[in-house]
């Protein structure tokens, strides 16, 4: 009974069903709504897969600190946390009235982490920082936030390409973070601090660094620490910059002396202490780490001024140690600074 029905379509007939194949398609994809909880879940709005960063877990973890378990590209693919100390009002899943706020990133220091800044300051009692999203983000026990020669490899870890591309765009698109940011980090974090104020030009608009590692090319004393540093926990120390003469220009382009001219033109805060028994001391304490950097900020201070920056702010306080009680205190001081150059008055 089916003898007299064509087996193939006519040409005619093949086009009017593509066509309709074609407008249920675009129907389907504007009247299917997104999966609800993508942005929540810190997913790309569009809901596409992006190389990069991408949060896969979120935690309150006290009132307006929150911990973001950040997946990493640059790391490997590894998962490591960052630390939000949010401001009042701050909700960034408000699509319809989302605000982005300034932002300051707050860098901890070797042998910390991401909540070595809450656990050991004041920073989250601070009323000035009551309208500054704070981000204070994992840089490894001994990142140094750089990423890693690996022996001309490269690859796992590259913790400044974490900080400076993914994790920036990840916290601008989805997390409320602004623009308009500054930064400020202690010893390692203070390397850090001036390191990606001056390799990345416009990102932030002022940098403090607190007993940090300010001229690590200084002299072979120098030389020899920060190498007993890269050497932590059984690592190879020519991992991080390589060999510091047969690699003296990887190790120049992550020396902040070396990079002075790149800081003229921002507001630079730079403390220490000269590692002799300071106020806030245990009696008798003494610290050759803080001797050290101390030469170092000093000689920093003067490139600095050599190459015409006139935004420097130094507390070269004398007696004083590697410790968290200057720390504090120095973060205290430098905010007018920071806040400053935000544009906001933290009151």
């Amino acid at each position: 009974m089916f003898a007299n029905v064509p087996t193939v379509l006519t040409p005619l007939r093949a086009r009017l069903l593509l066509v309709l194949a074609v407008l249920l398609a675009v129907l389907l994809a504007v009247l299917v709504p997104t999966a609800p909880g993508a942005f929540a879940a810190g997913k790309p709005e569009t809901g596409a897969t992006r190389p990069g960063a991408e949060v896969v877990a979120v935690t309150r973890v006290a009132d307006r600190q929150v911990d973001l378990s950040v997946r990493s590209t640059a790391l490997g693919g590894r998962t490591v946390k960052v630390r939000l100390l949010t401001p009042d009002g701050w909700n960034p899943h408000d699509r319809r009235h989302r605000q982005h706020w300034p932002t300051l990133w707050l860098l901890h220091g070797c042998c910390g982490d991401y909540t070595s800044w809450t656990s050991m300051t004041d920073v989250a009692e601070t009323d000035s920082l009551r309208d500054v999203l704070v981000v204070m983000p994992e840089a490894g026990w001994n990142g140094w936030y750089s990423d890693w020669w690996n022996h001309g490899q490269g690859g796992d870890p590259a913790w400044e390409t974490f900080h400076t591309k993914e994790l920036r765009h990840l916290l601008e698109r989805d997390w409320g973070a602004g623009s308009n940011r500054v930064v400020a980090g202690l010893s390692m974090g203070g390397q850090g601090a001036l390191l990606y104020a001056a390799r990345h030009p416009g990102m932030f608009k002022a940098t403090a660094a607190y007993s940090g590692s300010a001229h690590p090319l200084l002299n072979d004393e120098s030389v020899d620490r920060i190498m007993g540093f890269f050497a932590g926990q059984g690592n190879d120390p020519l991992r991080v910059w390589g060999d510091p003469v047969a690699q003296r220009g990887i190790w120049q382009a992550h020396d902040p002396f070396h990079l002075a001219k790149r800081l003229r033109s921002i507001p630079v805060y730079l403390s220490c202490g000269d590692g002799t028994t300071g106020p806030l001391d245990a009696p008798g304490a003494t610290s050759a780490l803080e001797a050290d950097f101390n030469r170092q900020n000093h000689a920093l201070a003067a490139e600095l001024k050599r190459v015409g920056a006139r935004h420097v702010t130094t507390n070269f306080y004398g007696p004083g140690t590697h410790g968290w009680a200057y720390w504090e205190r120095e973060l205290h001081a430098s905010l007018p600074m920071l806040l400053g150059a935000l544009g906001t008055d933290g009151g």
